[in-house]
């Protein structure tokens, strides 16, 4: 990334990238593309535009999904959409957006708990993940760098997909097969 990241989101919106996103269909384990690192893209290319407006419009018609990464898309790339807006556990709330080629570069407060992902359907697992997170990446479109200070559930919900983004799973980082367990279905 060129430049100091701006802080926040400096008024980003999936608007911002001037085409409408088309619902793709999601992956699940063991699909060979979400255990493979996705290699960091050109936020400015025309397909990068097109794959955030993609996993935006495919977050919106998911209910309960908080995020959404391109290899759960079956693209292997560093894009993923996050949005925890109105979510009960959610306490900082950034809105919807997406970020390309996103890093941690700083993390603290860890505490465990539950998640589940589209991917994984049938699972949910406890977590360790820190509750105060500092993630730079850059915006598809423009490219502008932005460093996005985030805790609680917000940061739960990007390093979720950061993970995605390096090929892993919320499996891989249980505990143990006593930190899974069968999702619960309410009717």
């Amino acid at each position: 990334m060129s430049g100091a990241p701006s802080v926040g989101l400096g008024g980003w919106t999936p608007a911002a990238l001037g085409v409408p996103g088309e619902v793709r269909r999601v992956v699940c384990a063991p699909e060979p593309v979400l255990s493979r690192p996705g290699p960091e893209v050109d936020p400015t290319a025309a397909e990068t535009v097109r794959l955030a407006a993609d996993l935006v419009a495919t977050m919106r018609v998911s209910p309960g999904c908080v995020g959404l990464a391109a290899p759960q898309v079956g693209v292997g790339a560093q894009v993923f959409a996050v949005d925890v807006t109105g979510h009960p556990k959610a306490v900082t709330v950034h809105g919807t957006f997406v970020l390309c080629n996103a890093r941690v570069v700083e993390a603290s407060r860890w505490k465990p708990g539950r998640e589940g992902c589209m991917s994984v359907p049938d699972l949910t697992g406890d977590v360790k993940r820190a509750s105060r997170l500092v993630v730079e990446g850059a915006l598809p479109g423009s490219g502008a760098p932005v460093r996005l200070v985030t805790d609680g559930f917000e940061a739960r919900a990007l390093q979720h997909e950061i993970d995605h983004c390096a090929g892993l799973l919320f499996l891989d980082r249980v505990a143990g097969a006593h930190a899974v367990y069968q999702r619960k279905v309410y009717l």
